[in-house]
C-alpha cells in the first residue's frame, strides 16, 4: 500500500487514547512508509495523525472542502492540501488516492464517510481494505448492531467480513495487507431473497 486514507475527529474526544492511537497510527504510517490521506484540518485527532506524519518525514495529503477550511481550521502548513468545492468531491478524490481506508473514533463525518467506503466495497466499486481502529472499544456497539443486520438478512455474512477491526495500528495493518476482497453474486443473492 502506497496511502492509507484515515477518518477521524476534528475533535480530540473526552479520553486521552484517542489522540494516543492517532499519535501511535502515525507513527506506525511512517514506519511502514505509508502515506496519510485525511479530511486535511490541524485540530482534533486529524490534526495529531498529519503531524505525527509530517515530523516523521512521512507523506500528508489533506482533502478539504473549501466551506470547511474556516471551520475544521485546514492545516495550512501542509505541502499538499486540495482544497475542493463539495464533500462529494472530497470523498471522491480520498477514494482515488488510497489503497485503503481506516476509521478512528469520530462523530458524523467521520460515520458517514465509513459506511461510504464499506458500502462500495461491498457494490465493488473498489476492492480496498476498510477497517476500524476500536480504541477504547468505542465501536463496539457499531460492531454489535451489524452483527444483528446479518442475523436479521439485511447485510450478508460475507460483507460483514470484509470489516476488519483491531484496537492497535499495526495488527490492523497486518490485516490489511492479508486482505483478499470477498466474490459473492449479489444478483444470485436478490434473486433468492425474491424467491422466498
Amino acid at each position: 500500500m502506497k496511502r492509507v486514507c484515515v477518518f477521524c475527529g476534528s475533535s480530540a474526544g473526552a479520553r486521552p487514547e484517542y489522540l494516543q492511537a492517532a499519535k501511535a497510527l502515525g507513527e506506525t504510517l511512517v514506519n511502514r512508509e505509508i502515506g496519510l490521506v485525511y479530511g486535511g484540518a490541524s485540530v482534533g485527532t486529524m490534526g495529531m495523525i498529519a503531524s505525527t506524519v509530517l515530523s516523521g518525514g512521512g507523506e500528508v495529503v489533506g482533502v478539504i472542502p473549501e466551506g470547511l477550511v474556516k471551520k475544521e481550521v485546514a492545516y495550512k502548513e501542509l505541502q499538499d492540501l486540495r482544497v475542493v468545492q463539495t464533500m462529494h468531491e472530497r470523498k471522491a478524490l480520498m477514494n482515488d488516492l488510497s489503497d485503503g481506508f481506516i476509521s478512528m473514533p469520530g462523530g458524523l463525518g467521520t460515520f458517514e464517510e465509513f459506511f461510504e467506503v464499506l458500502a462500495w466495497g461491498q457494490l465493488s466499486i473498489h476492492k480496498k481494505p476498510v477497517g476500524l481502529l476500536n480504541i477504547a472499544r468505542f465501536y463496539g456497539k457499531l460492531l454489535e448492531f451489524l452483527d444483528h443486520a446479518v442475523t436479521e438478512d439485511f447485510v450478508q455474512a460475507v460483507h460483514r467480513d470484509m470489516l476488519l477491526v483491531h484496537q492497535n495500528p499495526e495488527p490492523l495493518l497486518d490485516l490489511f495487507d492479508a486482505y483478499e476482497p470477498p466474490l459473492f453474486d449479489k444478483a444470485g443473492w436478490i434473486k433468492s431473497q425474491h424467491g422466498r
